[in-house]
């Protein structure tokens, strides 16, 4: 039925049917048997609906709806291509690229874009005619699209300038050349998923986005084992403002790579390190050591301590096993958003055995709290 100008009756009815479900009966709107009776009139059938009621209808529906709405008739197409700004295909499980090279001329207002696979589906064609009629596209995820090549990278740099997320976790084939083409023009990238892209994720990759995306904020790194200090550290440098970094199974990053987030990220709040095992307790107090640093001052400050919501909140440091308890108490202590007590752990340290003597604040408390009456109630 998609992508088809011409749908039968029973299928325009049904589509009716189904977004009229969707009208509540207040604000003028009174849905009966005989139809939908509005200020303007009565809605008795699909041809009927205006299109600025459609386009709140079919901001309720699935995507698969939307883009069977989209077939009824001019109207309801020129709608939806006006109107849709979020699109998920996802669902689909068969024959995704076709879908795409339908469907992105006709939703050339997409901000959001989400191309999930389970198994990879899309060829470079689809992208680059997303990236053709898209332009104001924001968020992009082709998550598990190991059949694209740098032709995509090459299509997105120039037709989606604006992107602002984008998930290529799992896309094995992009080579790092074109991803720092990529960072060249995409500078207003704020979240990058490079998961899995070992080819990609170079230092000299994390140069270009280090120069060009001073913006970023999040970028997942994990099991990209080429990637060493000299690409963390120009991360660093170039993207202050940093908040989330996931640099597990990186196993060539050392201390210089903690200490340089340390130093020159003050907002970072989550960092993974699992399998990283060259850190060792320099880094851990640089972290803490950051605390202070980072510790805004004003004239007149009453001397309160560090709002619970400023530092670190998330560090993972599983199978850290050169780490010792001081330093990673130290790390604990200075950021009291970390914690290790039940339900609530965000200092996450498992494979480390020599670390269970580590414990946040309220752990403590919650040991100590059955101190508090030594003797039996009589």
């Amino acid at each position: 039925m998609v992508g088809k100008e011409n749908l039968r009756t029973e299928d325009l009815n049904l589509c009716f049917e189904k977004l009229m479900m969707l009208v509540d009966g207040g604000d003028g709107i009174d849905v009966g048997a005989k139809g939908v009776k509005m200020d303007g009139g009565v809605i008795a059938g699909w041809k009927d609906i205006p299109m600025e009621l459609l386009l709140q209808i079919i901001s309720l529906v699935d995507d698969r709806t939307v883009i069977v709405a989209s077939g009824v008739c001019c109207g309801w197409r020129d709608a939806i291509c006006f109107g849709l700004t979020h699109l998920s295909l996802s669902w689909c499980k068969k024959n995704m690229n076709n879908l795409v090279l339908s469907l992105a001329p006709k939703f050339a207002k997409l901000q959001t874009l989400i191309l999930r696979q389970d198994k990879p589906q899309l060829a470079d064609d689809a992208v680059e005619t997303i990236a053709s009629y898209c332009h104001d596209l924001q968020v992009l995820d082709l998550r598990k699209s190991s059949k694209l090549s740098d032709l995509s990278l090459y299509a997105l740099a120039h037709g989606c300038p604006d992107l602002v997320k984008l998930n290529i976790s799992g896309c094995t084939a992009f080579s790092d050349t074109a991803l720092a083409y990529l960072a060249s023009y995409c500078r207003k990238l704020k979240v990058l998923n490079l998961c899995s892209c070992v080819k990609a994720a170079s230092d000299t990759a994390l140069q270009a986005i280090g120069q060009y995306c001073n913006s970023l904020q999040s970028v997942n790194l994990g099991w990209c084992e080429n990637v060493s200090d000299v690409g963390v550290m120009s991360l660093a440098y170039g993207c202050r403002d940093l908040r989330t970094l996931d640099l597990c199974g990186c196993v060539l990053i050392t201390d210089d790579s903690v200490i340089a987030m340390a130093n020159m990220c003050p907002h970072l709040r989550s960092l993974g390190l699992y399998y990283c095992q060259n850190i060792t307790d320099r880094a851990m107090y640089s972290l803490a050591h950051s605390c202070i640093k980072h510790k805004p001052t004003k004239w007149g400050t009453t001397g309160k301590g560090k709002n619970d919501d400023d530092g670190l909140r998330t560090l993972n440091i599983s199978q850290c096993t050169a780490l010792t308890p001081p330093a990673v108490q130290a790390v604990c202590d200075s950021f009291p958003a970390l914690h290790t007590c039940s339900g609530r752990h965000s200092l996450i340290m498992s494979g480390c055995l020599n670390l269970m003597s580590v414990h946040c604040a309220c752990a403590v408390q919650a040991h100590r709290a059955p101190s508090a009456f030594p003797y039996p109630a009589h």
